[in-house]
């Protein structure tokens, strides 16, 4: 009877262990919960990837060519007439390089220029027919005029011709100033001496080595003879007087040519059709009227 009452509370004893063993832990469950229904902090919001800056819109293509041309068209006003009013219609910029004839069309056959508009109808059909040039045309024409002192020393003011004009400079060894720079007007000049059978040297013969206002100055200086393009005179404020005018030989054509090897022939033909059309045309003819009473050169577009 004892032995049985010490079992049963052996057997109570361990029952409330065990129930309070359950009670302190709790069930996986019941954890699972806990943990689920915990407040987790959310993470902090990572602040915005810096936006790359737009790149910038392409601009438009810069459009230009190189018009090498005579000093004439330059040191005469005549582009500055010209070539705003191209650009302005056609957006394309016009980088002149104003030199003589001779220099131009050098610049042409290296692949240096776009546009060549010179005044020396020999070399420019010489650089068509070598293939350096296509798609010619002639533009204007003015003249080309002796000048000289107010006292003509050579006494050349009554003569008829350049030919005889230049004899009689020669034979009074009177100053005379050349260009000497393989210009059109230098071409020119070295043509009228070859047809008075003339070979100018000696120290009345001087060389300026310069463009045709450079000449003209030195010319003024020395009280000596040259010759000139009529729109380059004209506009120059200078003691010289015009002795010599009108001859047929003395007759000044300006042509415009494409360079074959440009690699820009559109923006190069668009400068043609320009000068050679209607505007520029009406430009060419009204350059000079305003200030001089009469235009400096006499439009004559025509293909050729």
């Amino acid at each position: 009877m004892k032995v049985a009452r010490t079992v049963s509370s052996f057997f109570l004893l361990s029952l409330v262990l065990l129930l309070a063993a359950c009670s302190s832990t709790p069930s996986l469950s019941t954890a699972t919960q806990q943990v689920a229904t915990q407040q987790v902090p959310a993470p902090e919001a990572s602040p915005p990837a810096s936006q790359p800056a737009p790149a910038p819109a392409p601009s438009a293509e810069n459009k230009e060519i190189v018009l090498a041309t005579t000093t004439s068209t330059q040191d005469s006003g005549l582009l500055d007439a010209l070539l705003p009013e191209f650009q302005k219609q056609s957006g394309i910029t016009v980088k002149v390089i104003a030199v003589g004839t001779g220099q131009a069309i050098k610049l042409g056959e290296e692949g240096n220029a776009d546009v060549l508009l010179v005044h020396s109808r020999k070399a420019e059909e010489e650089f068509v027919t070598k293939g350096f040039g296509i798609n010619a045309y002639d533009v204007m024409y003015n003249q080309f005029y002796i000048v000289g002192p107010a006292d003509d020393p050579a006494g050349i003011k009554d003569v008829q011709s350049a030919k005889d004009a230049m004899s009689r400079i020669a034979e009074k060894q009177a100053s005379f100033v050349s260009r000497g720079d393989d210009s059109g007007t230098d071409k020119k000049e070295k043509s009228i001496w070859s047809e008075a059978q003339i070979k100018p040297e000696g120290s009345w013969y001087i060389s300026s080595g310069q463009g045709m206002g450079e000449t003209l100055q030195m010319a003024d200086e020395k009280r000596a003879y040259t010759l000139t393009d009529e729109a380059t005179f004209l506009s120059r404020k200078l003691n010289l007087e015009v002795l010599v005018q009108g001859d047929k030989s003395l007759l000044n054509p300006y042509g415009i040519i494409q360079v074959k090897s440009s690699t820009k022939p559109e923006e190069g033909m668009q400068l043609i059709q320009f000068i050679t059309g209607e505007i520029g045309q009406k430009l060419i003819g009204e350059f000079g009227k305003e200030t001089y009473g009469k235009g400096l050169f006499v439009p004559d577009a025509k293909k050729r």
